[in-house]
């Protein structure tokens, strides 16, 4: 069985950068807890567990804002 080598597959692969950029230790930090809160606010809200007598949109909403922004933190983490 022969086996391809990048140089008889004619395919160039460019080398990596020497100054590759890592992100810093807060942002896989500040991604989880934006991720946990977010659930536990909407979690919290459905249980009534959170002021006001019964679920509300607005803990709805501002849950879902800090999920999405958990993603868009995950999106730009390298």
């Amino acid at each position: 069985m022969a086996t391809k080598t990048a140089a008889k597959s004619g395919r160039y692969t460019a080398p990596k950068p020497k100054t590759e950029h890592h992100s810093p230790f807060w942002v896989p930090v500040l991604m989880s807890t934006m991720f946990l809160t977010g659930l536990a606010v909407i979690v919290l809200n459905y249980l009534s567990l959170l002021p006001g007598t019964q679920p509300e949109n607005r803990y709805l909403f501002l849950g879902l804002f800090w999920v999405v922004f958990g993603f868009i933190l995950a999106a730009n983490y390298k």
